[in-house]
C-alpha cells in the first residue's frame, strides 16, 4: 500500500503539532509542579542520579545484577513517593505524564520499526478529506444507493429489467470494495448519463481507502488538466503523474467530459497501458459508448480498455431527473 508525499507529509506535520503540543503541556505542567510542590523536584534529582549509578555497575563483575535490581526497587519507591505527593497536593497521579495522543508511539508514528496504528488511521482520515475534497463522496456509499429508481419492467429492446441488472451491479461493485487488493481486476463502467456510476465509483472510493489503500479519484477533466499543468508549467514536478500511475487504485470518472487534445489522448494511454503492466487497477466511468470511445481516443486506447478491464453496463433512466419529481 502506498500513499502520496502530500498525505504522508501532512500525517507527519499532523504527528508533530500533536508530539509539540504534549510535550509543552509537560514542560509547563513540570514548572506547576515544582514550583507548588519543591519535594518533586528533590525525587526526581533522585531519579536522574539512578542512571549513573546504572553506568557503575557495568564494572562490578557478578555482583552488578544485585545491585541493578536493588536501585530498580528503589526507583520504584521514589516513583510512587512521587505519586503520593500529587495525590495529596489534589493532582492526578499521571500529571507530569507527557500525554501524548498515542501512548504506544507518543506520536511519532512507529511503533519499533513498523508503523504505529495511529498513523494508519491517521493516513486513512487525510486520504478521505482529500476524497471528499475532489467530490461528494461523503454522500455517496453502498448504504444509500436506491435501487428503486431503476425500471423492474422488462426492457423490451434489451429484454432484460434494468432494476435487476443494476441489483446485479450493486452486489459486484459492493463485493468488489470489500474484497479489493493489489491484485483486484481494472473495471470499465459505461451506459447513459445519470444512472449512478459516479455514485458507485465513489462508493468504492471510500470503501477502499477505509481499508488503507491509497486511491485517487477524479474527473478525466482535472487529472488532465493537472497532468498538462505540470508538464508544460514552469515548475519541474511530476510528483501527480507518479501518484496516478503507482496509487493502488485510480477513478478516473466522466472520461470523455473533457477537451480532447493529442496530449489527452496520449495521456490516457500511457495512464492505461503502464498500470496494466504494473497490474495495478483502475476504474473508468463514461457516458460514451464503445464506437464514441473509439472514435475520441483512437482504437489504440479503447482496445486496451475493452481487452483489459471488466465492462459493467449500466441501465434505466436518469436518476437526477427522476430525484427531480419525487
Amino acid at each position: 500500500m502506498s500513499y502520496s508525499k502530500t498525505t504522508l507529509a501532512k500525517a507527519d506535520r499532523i504527528l508533530e503539532k500533536r508530539r509539540a503540543k504534549a510535550e509543552r503541556i509537560h514542560l509547563a505542567r513540570h514548572m506547576e509542579i515544582t514550583n507548588k510542590i519543591p519535594q518533586i523536584s528533590e525525587l526526581e534529582t533522585m531519579l536522574s542520579q539512578t542512571g549513573l549509578e546504572v553506568v557503575k555497575a557495568i564494572g562490578m563483575g557478578k555482583d552488578a545484577k544485585e545491585y541493578i535490581e536493588n536501585l530498580s526497587v528503589h526507583n520504584l519507591a521514589v516513583q510512587e513517593n512521587i505519586k503520593e505527593l500529587l495525590n495529596k497536593n489534589g493532582y492526578s497521579v499521571d500529571y507530569l505524564q507527557t500525554p501524548y495522543t498515542c501512548p504506544i508511539c507518543n506520536d511519532t508514528g512507529f511503533s519499533g520499526i513498523y508503523y504505529c496504528e495511529c498513523r494508519k488511521e491517521l493516513l486513512k482520515e487525510i486520504a478521505l478529506n482529500e476524497l471528499s475534497a475532489v467530490s461528494t463522496s461523503e454522500k455517496c456509499s453502498f448504504d444509500n444507493f436506491k435501487l428503486d429508481y431503476y425500471p423492474l419492467p422488462v426492457d423490451p429492446q434489451l429484454g432484460i429489467s434494468p432494476q435487476k441488472r443494476m441489483n446485479e451491479v450493486f452486489n459486484y461493485c459492493k463485493c468488489y470494495a470489500e474484497d479489493f487488493d493489489l491484485d483486484s481486476e481494472s473495471l470499465y463502467m459505461h451506459g447513459a448519463t445519470g444512472l449512478g456510476k459516479t455514485h458507485l465509483s465513489l462508493a468504492i472510493a471510500n470503501e477502499v481507502t477505509k481499508n488503507g489503500y491509497h486511491v485517487i479519484y477524479d474527473t478525466a477533466q482535472n487529472i488532465f488538466s493537472t497532468l498538462e499543468r505540470e508538464k508544460f508549467g514552469h515548475g519541474n514536478s511530476y510528483d501527480k503523474e507518479k501518484d496516478i500511475l503507482e496509487c493502488d487504485l485510480l477513478i478516473i470518472d466522466d472520461l470523455g467530459s473533457e477537451f480532447t487534445t493529442q496530449f489527452t489522448t496520449a495521456a490516457l494511454y500511457n495512464i492505461i497501458n503502464t498500470r496494466i503492466n504494473r497490474s495495478k487497477p483502475v476504474i473508468i466511468s463514461t457516458n460514451l459508448t464503445d464506437e464514441e470511445l473509439e472514435e475520441k481516443y483512437t482504437q489504440r486506447v479503447t482496445s486496451r480498455i475493452i481487452g483489459n478491464y471488466v465492462s459493467i453496463f449500466f441501465l434505466g433512466k436518469d436518476i437526477r431527473q427522476l430525484k427531480k419529481n419525487f
